[in-house]
C-alpha cells in the first residue's frame, strides 16, 4: 500500500487482476457489483469501492486478516457500497442471494504459506461461473510453488470453456492472471487498445501496457 495513496493498486499483479475493465463500457462500472475471495491487504477492494464506486462484496475465511486490513490498511467499514463476510469461500459462493449477480469477480485466494491455490478445482470454477452476470469476469491469481498452471487451465477450460479464457504473461515474481468470461467474447485489438486508453485516462492504470502481455488462451494440443 501507497502510504501517501492507500486507495491506489501498486503492485503490478494486483492492477492486472482488474483486466475484467477491458471488457465493460467505462460508463457503466459504478453500476456494478465486484466480489472478492480472499481479502489480502485490501488492495483490489478498496480500489473497486472508493476509485471505481462499485459495489462491493468480500469473502474472507480469516478474522485476523479482516482486522489488520482495518487497522492498518485502511479498509473502509462495511456500508451500503461494502459488505465484508466472514467464512469459506468455497461454500459462500453457493449463497444463492448471490447467484448471477457478480459482474467481476476477483479470486486471489492462499494460505500463509503460498504454495498452490487453496481452491483450484473444476467445481471450484464451475461455481464461480454460476456467480457472474452474462457479461461477468473472473480474474484469478495463478501463482505458487507447488501449482501447476496447466492444470489450473484445464479445469478453467472445463468449467467456463477454451474459448472463454485470456491470460497474461508471468510477472517477475511468477503470478499469472487468468481472466475467465461467461459469455466468451473476442474483440478485436483495435477496440481492447480503444477501450485501454479509457481505461488509463480516467483510472491511472496501465492498460495499454497490459495488451503486449495479454491474450486469449491457446490451450496445449492432447495430441501433441
Amino acid at each position: 500500500m501507497r502510504v501517501d495513496d492507500p486507495f491506489e493498486i501498486d503492485l503490478e499483479y494486483v492492477q492486472r487482476m482488474m483486466a475484467w475493465l477491458l471488457f465493460v463500457e467505462p460508463e457503466r462500472v459504478p453500476r456494478r457489483h465486484a466480489m472478492q475471495l480472499g481479502l489480502g491487504a485490501g488492495a483490489i477492494t478498496k480500489y473497486c469501492v472508493k476509485k471505481l464506486r462499485m459495489r462491493s462484496t468480500v469473502v474472507e475465511i480469516n478474522p485476523r486478516v479482516i482486522s489488520i486490513c482495518r487497522a492498518w490498511f485502511r479498509l473502509p467499514p462495511d456500508s451500503a457500497k461494502l459488505r465484508v463476510e466472514l467464512g469459506d469461500a468455497a461454500e459462500r459462493i453457493r449463497d444463492p442471494e448471490w447467484q448471477g449477480t457478480v459482474d467481476a469477480l476477483a479470486v486471489d485466494l492462499y494460505d500463509h504459506e503460498a504454495a498452490a491455490p487453496v481452491l483450484d478445482s473444476a467445481d471450484f470454477y464451475r461455481d464461480c461461473r454460476a456467480l457472474l452476470t452474462d457479461d461477468g469476469v473472473l480474474t484469478v491469481n495463478l501463482f505458487g510453488r507447488a501449482s501447476s498452471y496447466d492444470s489450473s487451465l484445464e479445469k478453467l477450460a472445463d468449467a467456463f470453456g477454451e474459448d472463454a479464457l485470456w491470460a497474461f504473461k508471468p510477472t517477475r515474481e511468477g503470478n499469472t492472471i487468468v481472466l475467465a468470461q461467461r459469455t466468451p467474447t473476442r474483440p478485436r485489438r483495435a477496440e481492447l487498445m480503444e477501450r485501454a486508453e479509457a481505461i488509463q485516462a480516467r483510472w491511472g492504470l496501465p492498460a495499454t501496457k497490459w495488451l503486449r502481455v495479454f491474450k486469449p488462451v491457446k490451450m496445449p494440443d492432447d495430441k501433441a
